[in-house]
């Protein structure tokens, strides 16, 4: 009886294993950069400059739960889904 654990338990090993190294290379990352993203999202405020996934460049002048305004140019202003943010923009290497 003991034998057969141990040939069930060698067979399931490779699946195991093979569902181990897909929790720690593929799922655990993605699910810590998505949750980075949402907080980045959340910390969103007025005046943050920011770039969205298309590449604008734009400093925030009002936000609602689904909507951002960005100033991208004097007198022009735009309005992107809060999750076309892609993040802060870092000072610098931010065109003025």
């Amino acid at each position: 009886m003991e034998n057969d654990l141990a040939v069930t338990l060698a067979n399931f090993g490779p699946i195991i294993l093979m569902v181990l190294i897909f929790y720690f290379l593929l799922y655990r990352p993605q699910k810590n950069a998505q949750k980075k993203r949402e907080e980045m999202l959340s910390s969103l405020k007025v005046g943050s400059r920011v770039i969205t996934i298309g590449g604008i460049y734009g400093t925030i002048t009002s936000l609602t739960d689904e909507i951002v305004r960005l100033k991208i140019a004097d007198k022009v202003e735009i309005e992107v889904a809060r999750g076309s943010i892609n993040g802060i923009a870092d000072d610098k290497n931010v065109p003025a």
